[in-house]
């Protein structure tokens, strides 16, 4: 029981963020020879920005065009969730003058990173930029989950806005907390994917905005001129997307997604929310036995018309889920939820990626999607 027992101490006793911290010295000994003065004074005219996820990224590159050097730390089509950073991640963050998070809870990882790579420069928290309460609200009265009771502590606070008379029920909230525990990632009552909401993108777009101004005051107006013809792409994108999902009856609204990611989104437009594969906000949870037949069972008691997975999962378990159901597994073309795809994508860009879901889930169910307007291609 005790073979290995030295090695394994050894090495469960190094968190990753801090190996990579001891490769980053290596790394600045190797990279301090390379590279031109000329490119040295290039890039410092520019604000060195990190940001953390693919959108958040994405939402960086828009609002500071050539006015920042930009790196994101997250690949597409990865996670959040289980990142740890690399010597190279360390070495980009450890040089920047601001860090953009998204906040709520997300990035479980960055306080270490932050410690390890030497970073001083000005923190942007995206969440900021919106109404963190309403989002706990959402988080708790479960967008208009469908077909489950519903026993929240604040239920009688909200039961008059409720949009949808969908009953909600977590039944095992008690041992999903626990799960959540065993990952360490405690979001405690948020769900932390926020950005899935157009309407909270331009908040998290005005923050970032209002941030790169505060670092770079001689580029201000540029920012703020940036981040207006942004938010007028992403105010667009909501009436396109709500006018797709509101040609489509109340009651064939329902989606299974893989895990607890778009809470958001689905809570903008109306759509219920039937479970998820995974019975978590984080996409490397386990479900139980018992966890895979009651979404089983919701499926084939909502007429649930197809399972979706999201970019950064495997398809596997959904379609055990969806072969037991009865129904269609959309995985050939995935959502993209906690990440955006490669450049080559649909999804590369934040407009791409939700223009691109919106079809997924409508075309799964048979219903009309007119093109998007010629400003979000």
């Amino acid at each position: 029981m005790n073979r290995n027992r030295t090695n394994h101490r050894t090495v469960h006793s190094v968190p990753p963020v801090l190996l990579a911290s001891a490769a980053l010295a290596s790394l600045l000994a190797l990279t301090a020879c390379s590279g031109s003065a000329a490119e040295a004074d290039e890039a410092g005219d520019k604000l060195q920005v990190v940001a953390t996820t693919t959108q958040l990224t994405d939402f960086a590159d828009e609002v500071g065009g050539d006015d920042i050097e930009l790196t994101g730390l997250l690949a597409p089509n990865s996670s959040a969730h289980h990142f740890d950073p690399s010597p190279a991640d360390l070495l980009a963050l450890g040089e920047a003058d601001v860090l953009v998070v998204n906040g709520a809870g997300l990035e479980g990882f960055i306080d270490d990173a932050i410690d390890a790579s030497g970073f001083s420069g000005t923190v942007i928290t995206a969440a900021d930029g919106i109404d963190l309460d309403e989002a706990k609200h959402i988080t708790a009265e479960g967008a208009s989950e469908a077909g489950h009771d519903h026993d929240h502590a604040d239920e009688a606070d909200h039961a008059d806005e409720a949009d949808h008379d969908h009953d909600h029920d977590h039944g095992d909230e008690a041992d999903e907390a626990d799960h959540e525990e065993e990952h360490d990632h405690d979001h405690g009552d948020l769900n932390p994917h926020i950005w899935t909401s157009p309407n909270n993108a331009e908040g998290m777009v005005e923050e970032i905005a209002e941030g790169f101004a505060a670092a770079d005051p001689a580029s201000a107006n540029d920012f703020e001129l940036r981040a207006d013809a942004y938010v007028g792409k992403l105010e667009q994108l909501d009436d396109w997307v709500k006018t797709q999902f509101a040609r489509v009856p109340e009651e064939q609204r329902v989606l299974v997604s893989g895990h607890d990611s778009l809470r958001y989104f689905l809570h903008d437009y109306d759509i219920a929310f039937a479970g998820s594969i995974l019975p978590s906000f984080e996409d490397n949870a386990e479900p139980s036995a018992a966890d895979i037949d009651a979404l089983v069972a919701s499926i084939k008691e909502h007429n649930v018309q197809a399972v979706f997975v999201e970019s950064s999962m495997s398809p596997k378990l959904a379609e055990t889920i969806a072969k037991e159901a009865g129904v269609t597994v959309v995985d050939a073309e995935t959502l993209y939820a906690d990440s955006l795809g490669a450049p080559d994508s649909d999804g590369a860009t934040y407009i791409g990626a939700t223009v691109h879901n919106t079809k997924v889930i409508l075309d799964a169910w048979g219903a009309r999607v007119d093109a998007a307007p010629d400003i979000l291609q």
